[in-house]
């Protein structure tokens, strides 16, 4: 069995790209970066899957026929890989209908709950102070 280095280079390197992508504020990026680490991914299974042989037909010697299951696990990936697609689309979508932009933003009360455990950084502080005054609410000790 011999693996194509060309094949491995590519599946690496949209794997990083999608890493990268995700890890990103926006949630268009962060769909778009969804689809290349499932393909990157299928592109591993594919490079895995062998040589190419023939049909697994009656009658043919088994070190001659191709391994289904690389085949298999990729169509499934595919169906999943678009499901997720579809639904990171809907949300992304739906976020911009409803505030105008696709950016994940910081939630209040997680903060929050970082300072109770114990995360007394300054800069959380500062930014609960600024949002509490923004938004006209007295600040409350927890």
């Amino acid at each position: 069995m011999s693996v194509s280095l060309c094949l491995l280079l590519a599946a690496g390197f949209l794997v990083a790209c999608g890493v990268y992508l995700v890890t990103e504020r926006t949630l268009t990026r962060i769909v778009i970066g969804l689809g290349l680490l499932g393909n990157g991914i299928n592109l591993f299974l594919l490079s895995q899957g062998g040589r190419a042989g023939t049909a697994p037909i009656l009658g043919t010697a088994l070190s001659k026929m191709s391994d289904p299951l690389p085949q298999g696990m990729i169509l499934t990936a595919i169906v999943l890989s678009m499901a997720t697609t579809a639904f990171g689309l809907a949300l992304a979508y739906r976020s911009w209908r409803l505030s105008g932009h696709d950016e994940v933003t910081d939630d209040l009360e997680d903060r929050r709950l970082a300072k109770k455990v114990g995360d007394t950084e300054r800069f959380l502080r500062l930014d609960l102070d600024e949002l509490d005054k923004k938004r006209g609410r007295k600040r409350r000790e927890l």
